[in-house]
């Protein structure tokens, strides 16, 4: 077995000082000197790994270089064997702005459920360090899972939640309790303030290498689209199809679906009638029914999106267990909706995007926030635990202390 390696960061502690000076300085004028370091010739950066199909089975495994090259691919195996697969990059992708980009996907297939796999990134012959990663289980098991949004506008502090989540997922990886084992996070959008910028796009993708732990182990990303996420960029960044519209369904673990949701294109037409379908196949034969999209629906500071139109009768027919919402910058947690007022067989909504991003005030005179309901303002992420009697949520502050708790049992068992 090869020695395990642990991450090199990518900025030293000084170099690191530096730039969060220069960002808060700098606010967000574009600056390509602030792009990270190691981002250089073709060499890998940027490393991130995403699900968008069956985590169980596959992974895309990304990677960008600032120069061209002509020979990309990513060696893996299970960890603690010597047996390596080479898979070549399918997709390579060029951007040009302040900076010049090239992106490289490789999409494993035919992956071992609930596995380790190490893997090391490629580029002519120039490699990454040896990372891993964990594929979802396909057995019906106890896990965790982060949800949270908006990581823009301030550097800093999306810095210092991404060495916060990769603690977590550390810290659950060896604990005693399955059902506190993170396998992802779920992005609600707004990675960055302007989604035309290739410089700010280069430094979140910097960024988010801070999410990998010191052993080494990558966090999964679905990703979903935010308002300021707009442009070609984010499709390539995430290795989506170039004219996807971003609607997608994964299940992480049999009784545990995640259908994210796109608030950017129209909320009605096909993306209604793709969540009707995907909500009708799913909720008989899952215990845990979950939506992710970006602008709320019940929104604790801003005007509802237009899902609130399309979607909310959908989720509440289909006995929808949570909505994940961010575009706030506030924490909240409403009391559970059906038919416009409390009801405890609704929907609970949860956000609204603590990643980083400057908190405002939420409005708590809203009738959704009051008790048992919540809000309050703090950069956070939220732990979301399924196991096969409850769902247990927890809303964590940066430094992590947990600032919010609650439990919901298995659908058909509400309102009992």
């Amino acid at each position: 077995m090869p020695e395990k390696k642990l991450v090199n960061r990518s900025i030293k502690a000084w170099q690191l000082a530096l730039v969060s000076w220069l960002f808060i300085s700098l606010g967000t004028m574009e600056q390509p000197a602030l792009a990270d370091a190691k981002l250089e010739g073709t060499n890998p950066a940027q490393f991130r790994l995403i699900w968008l199909t069956d985590p169980a089975t596959e992974a895309i495994v990304s990677w960008n270089t600032a120069q061209p090259g002509t020979n990309h691919a990513v060696r893996y195996g299970i960890r603690g064997t010597a047996a390596r697969t080479e898979q070549a990059a399918q997709r390579n992708g060029r951007f040009t702005g302040e900076i010049e980009l090239y992106y490289h996907h490789a999409a494993l297939k035919g992956l071992r459920p609930e596995t380790e796999y190490e893997l090391e990134m490629i580029s002519d012959g120039r490699k990454s360090p040896l990372l891993y990663f964990k594929t979802a289980p396909a057995e019906d098991r106890p896990l965790s899972i982060l949800f949270g949004g908006d990581s823009r506008s301030d550097q800093h502090t999306r810095r210092r939640m991404n060495e916060m989540m990769a603690r977590m997922v550390l810290d659950s990886s060896t604990t005693d309790e399955r059902a506190q084992e993170i396998f992802a996070l779920a992005h609600g959008g707004d990675y960055i303030a302007q989604g035309h910028s290739l410089v700010q796009w280069s430094r979140w993708a910097s960024d988010h290498e801070l999410t990998i732990g010191e052993d080494g182990r990558l966090l999964p990303i679905l990703p979903a689209r935010g308002n300021h996420d707009g442009g070609p960029i984010f499709n390539e960044l995430f290795a989506f199809p170039e004219n996807d519209l971003n609607y997608y369904t994964v299940h992480i673990g049999p009784q545990v679906c995640l259908i994210t949701l796109n608030t950017e294109t129209s909320a009605g037409g096909e993306q209604a009638d793709f969540l009707e379908e995907q909500l009708k196949a799913k909720r008989q034969n899952v215990r845990w029914l979950l939506a992710q999209y970006h602008r709320p629906v019940y929104p604790a500071l801003k005007g509802p999106c237009e899902g609130r139109r399309f979607w909310v009768p959908l989720f509440e027919q289909f006995h929808v267990d949570l909505a994940c919402e961010a575009d706030g910058h506030v924490i909240k947690r409403t009391v559970p909706i059906r038919g416009d007022k409390p009801d405890e067989t609704g929907v609970v909504y949860i956000g609204e995007g603590g990643l980083g991003v400057p908190q405002r005030r939420p409005d708590k005179q809203r009738w959704f926030l009051a008790e048992p309901g919540m809000a309050a303002s703090g950069h956070h992420v939220q732990l979301l635990t399924f196991t096969e009697n409850e769902l247990k949520y927890q809303c964590v502050l940066l430094g992590g202390s947990v600032i919010d708790t609650f439990t919901r049992k298995p659908w058909k068992e509400r309102g009992k």
